[in-house]
């Protein structure tokens, strides 16, 4: 498969439109224009400096150097390089937008949630709850002789 040799990616040409979504399982270089969707969410999009895009992108790695009428979504970063335009919002755990670049909306980055470690039976892993305080409102546990009433009260 091409998607799976290194450096090889599809190309949507300069002299291109396409007026609906394109998907696919390979990289994706767009210098024509697209207007609808572009979803290759485990892939790598890149809008070169000739792209216009009227369409939200979704990708691995989304890239603009080109302009973009739209929201752009990726799983690990998006990049507006300095002769990219983007009039929508981003949403990816890394945005990089460099110096010079025009960009018009919001951006949301949120690392995804990473695996949390899995529990022992005996709850090994769990913190310890603290020891009840003697006395303390809802404790079971009664002061000993000679002890205050209100630790936190004494003195």
């Amino acid at each position: 498969m091409a998607a799976e040799r290194p450096g090889e990616r599809a190309i949507i040409g300069p002299s291109i439109t396409i007026k609906g979504d394109v998907t696919g399982e390979e990289d994706l270089l767009i210098q024509g224009r697209v207007e609808g969707k572009v979803d290759l969410a485990q892939h790598n999009v890149t809008v070169g400096a000739n792209g216009r895009i009227k369409a939200n992108i979704f990708g691995r790695s989304v890239t603009v150097e080109g302009e973009v009428e739209g929201d752009l979504h990726a799983e690990e970063q998006i990049a507006i390089r300095k002769s990219g335009r983007v009039h929508g919002n981003v949403s990816a755990p890394r945005v990089t937008i460099e110096d010079g670049a025009m960009f018009k909306g919001s951006i949301e980055m949120e690392r995804k949630p990473a695996p949390r470690p899995a529990v022992g039976p005996a709850g090994a892993t769990a913190a310890s709850p603290a020891p009840p305080v003697a006395g303390a409102p809802g404790s079971a546990v009664t002061p000993r002789p000679g002890e205050p009433k209100h630790p936190e009260r004494s003195g």
